[in-house]
């Protein structure tokens, strides 16, 4: 794999994956002093892992921001993880309609960008008709890796991520 566009695309949540709804007094990783940097009173901000970012490079795939925290995502998330600015993932207009009974809003843009390229979307809201969508409407290789929203990103779930990985794109 040598171009961008032939690695996998990684779909990327913020709240929940990467910013824990758990107590934040369980994430050990925030240092005081990341603490004292939190951008425009966010407290939530607090809770990102700041070496998440390496973590998800090291994954290799293409990282697009898929969250509702549209430019702010590559503004105030992606300086305190480690990431370099993403593209993101635009959205359809609320009122456009059409989007099945049960079906994420995510789900049906996250398929026409990947294009039928191999892509995971990391978010704490898949549920079974996201699965079953991607299933019928995707022609190549997918993962939606649900996060447990009250821990985040953990490395059971890197673990599982990578390992998708090397069974659709070995190195």
């Amino acid at each position: 794999m040598t171009s961008s566009s032939e690695r996998p695309l990684l779909f990327l949540d913020v709240d929940g994956p990467l910013i824990p709804f758990g107590s934040s007094a369980s994430h050990s990783k925030v240092t005081a002093a990341s603490s004292t940097t939190v951008d425009q009173g966010n407290p939530l901000l607090a809770r990102l892992d700041p070496g998440v970012g390496e973590r998800l490079i090291a994954l290799g795939c293409r990282l697009v921001w898929a969250t509702t925290w549209r430019e702010e995502a590559n503004e105030v998330v992606a300086p305190r993880i480690g990431l370099p600015r993403l593209p993101l993932l635009e959205w359809p207009d609320a009122d456009a309609g059409g989007t099945p009974r049960g079906l994420h809003w995510k789900t049906r843009p996250m398929v026409e960008w990947a294009a039928g390229r191999p892509f995971i979307w990391v978010d704490d809201e898949i549920g079974a008709m996201d699965r079953l969508w991607v299933d019928a409407s995707h022609p190549g290789p997918s993962l939606l890796h649900h996060v447990e929203p009250a821990q985040g990103l953990d490395d059971a779930d890197f673990s599982a991520l990578a390992e998708w990985l090397r069974a659709v794109a070995p190195r």
